[in-house]
């Protein structure tokens, strides 16, 4: 099946062909006239009349790999015996595994990890639960649990469209924070089935990360969880998103000399992630926020179905403006998109405000390409890898987690996630900051401790931890409270 998005990847291709002299050098041609790299040549035998050799193409996208097969049918005498690809290959058996802490080679090992030995364990669980985060995985597991129905650039795949998805978050949590997390994806869109089943499963996990439910639904699950649950529950699309954007935004700002309460700022696209977007702007102290979808400005005046949008109409839009997004953008300060792409034009933001701020994070094409964007505006960020300040979820969440479980925090408050946001803005120093560095790199090391340790002393700070991180000869030291 054809990728949606072009991603550039590896094709392995096994191929039979005449052996007579300038054969191969024909292959070649036609796979570069193709849009092929070719990386490396692996002789795997040969005859008198034919040899059949492993080539390594490098393509850019799903259509010019097509086009490479197609090329190299069409050459005499040559045939594809095989083809492999990169990124399947990187799935085969899934990306992640269980592996045991401790060998079992003896009887005594036997007897410690499991009967009878394990059985004191129990017992001390069963007659005091609190010790399940100290003796069991619950101290450093979160599920990741999906219905597949809001999958980044996919959309409704289904549960196992999105486990290579779910699997992959997975490995992101682990490698960035040292996290065991696990993939649940659900077979049912319906709300009380999602809720029930977590809450079953709740006990063994440390925290739960919702992950691509479609909105609205996802408002409602995760509102239910956290009521039910007494660990973190967050859905990352929404709080992710959010704490990322702020972060950057603080950096911007800065950048351009406004103040963070005084931007007017809008936001196009009001889902999941742009309605909490908008809610932790207005947290940290962002006094006009417009939020703006299809149909233009939410506002006051019209009446509203989704009570997600109720409330941002009661809640944003100070001068209650009405029109289309480029008719409230005059005069703005910030243009936020998480919405869709090409919706925004070069004539929009040179009718901003002074130095205008441009998140267009619509992934993979943005609701304007920066090259467009830039001769108007100050600051540029998009969700992508291949442009300065991106804005990925990924400085977010595992840091987040990461602090939640080290506290064992009964939730994950605004406060929190507004301590994370200011902890990813804070790894910037004044002399970095910058047009093009107003965020950090997700590969930065110093992210993820800084977001841990800041969301913890928030819980600590909110009542929300069962456990204190205390600083005794230069170390973090555990204390229960």
């Amino acid at each position: 099946m054809a990728s949606p998005v072009g991603i550039g990847y590896t094709l392995i291709m096994r191929v039979e062909m005449p052996s007579h002299p300038g054969a191969f050098g024909q292959l070649a041609q036609a796979i570069g006239d193709a849009g092929g790299s070719i990386g490396a040549v692996d002789m795997r035998s040969a005859g008198r009349n034919s040899a059949v050799r492993d080539i390594t193409v490098t393509v850019s996208s799903d259509a010019v790999a097509d086009a490479v097969r197609r090329a190299v049918e069409k050459l005499d005498g040559a045939r594809i015996v095989s083809v492999s690809d990169s990124t399947f290959l990187a799935h085969l058996g899934g990306k992640i595994s269980i592996t045991p802490k401790i060998a079992v080679k003896t009887r005594s090992d036997l007897s410690t990890v499991y009967t009878p030995g394990v059985a004191r364990v129990s017992m001390a669980i069963a007659a005091d639960h609190s010790k399940a985060f100290q003796l069991t995985i619950k101290r450093n597991t979160v599920a990741v649990v999906t219905d597949g129905t809001a999958v980044l650039g996919l959309g409704d795949i289904g549960p196992l469209g999105a486990a290579p998805v779910m699997e992959g978050k997975c490995m992101l949590f682990k490698q960035f924070a040292d996290i065991d997390a696990f993939p649940i994806c659900l077979d049912t869109k319906d709300v009380d089935e999602i809720v029930e089943t977590v809450v079953r499963i709740a006990p063994i996990f440390g925290g739960i990360n919702l992950e691509d439910i479609s909105a609205p639904r996802c408002f409602e699950v995760e509102r239910r969880l956290q009521e039910r649950l007494d660990i973190p529950v967050m859905h990352d699309d929404q709080h992710g998103t959010a704490v990322v954007i702020l972060a950057a935004l603080i950096n911007a700002a800065q950048v351009v000399g406004k103040p963070l309460e005084e931007l007017t700022v809008v936001v196009s696209g009001s889902g999941a992630a742009g309605t909490a977007t908008m809610k932790m702007l207005l947290a940290a102290g962002v006094r006009d926020v417009i939020p703006v979808d299809r149909a233009g400005a939410i506002n006051r005046t019209d009446r509203y179905e989704n009570t997600h949008w109720t409330w941002l109409a009661e809640h944003t839009n100070r001068q209650n403006k009405r029109g289309s997004l480029g008719e409230v953008l005059r005069g703005a300060d910030v243009f936020i998109g998480v919405s869709a792409p090409g919706i925004l034009r070069a004539e929009d933001i040179a009718g901003m405000g002074r130095d205008p701020i441009v998140f267009a994070m619509a992934n993979p094409t943005p609701e304007i390409m920066p090259e467009v964007a830039a001769p108007h505006v100050a600051v540029m960020a998009t969700g992508r890898s291949d442009f300065p300040n991106q804005v990925n979820n990924l400085l977010a969440f595992p840091g987040i987690f990461r602090g939640a479980l080290d506290c064992r925090a009964k939730r994950i408050s605004d406060g929190m996630k507004l301590a994370a946001a200011k902890a990813i803005a804070g790894i910037i120093t004044d002399k970095e900051r910058g047009a093009e560095y107003v965020i950090p790199s997700v590969f930065d090391t110093r992210v993820v401790e800084a977001v841990a340790r800041a969301v913890a002393n928030a819980a600590v700070e909110e009542g929300l931890a069962r456990r204190q991180l205390a600083v005794a000869e230069g170390e973090e030291t555990a204390v229960s409270v």
